[in-house]
């Protein structure tokens, strides 16, 4: 995949999450920055950073249990260590950082 697709196909992700947050009814606020990064932060002042990694063409989750990768393979993004998708992630490291269960649809 070229770099063209990869950012096209990231910043569609990334629009897919900032549609789910703005659903979510949890206590957290987020923030979009340029470059492709969400920053996600939580009542008690922990965030969450998610970011398209243009060279490794990945999506890149880091939050407080640790740091995430995602590459897309047949249309999901899917984690390169244990094959979760992105946003079954998001909601996990989301759900650790609130103290509530969170779903993200």
């Amino acid at each position: 995949m070229n770099e063209q697709d990869f950012n096209t196909l990231a910043d569609a992700m990334l629009e897919e999450m900032e549609q789910a947050l703005d659903r979510c009814a949890a206590d957290f606020d987020y923030e979009s920055k340029p470059g492709g990064v969400l920053e996600l932060e939580f009542a008690d002042g922990s965030k969450i950073i998610v970011n398209r990694h243009s060279a490794a063409r990945e999506i890149w989750i880091a939050a407080r249990s640790g740091g995430f990768h995602f590459k897309f393979d047949e249309g999901r993004w899917i984690g390169t260590r244990d094959g979760t998708e992105l946003m079954q992630s998001l909601a996990r490291c989301m759900s650790e950082q609130s103290g509530t269960k969170i779903k993200l649809d």
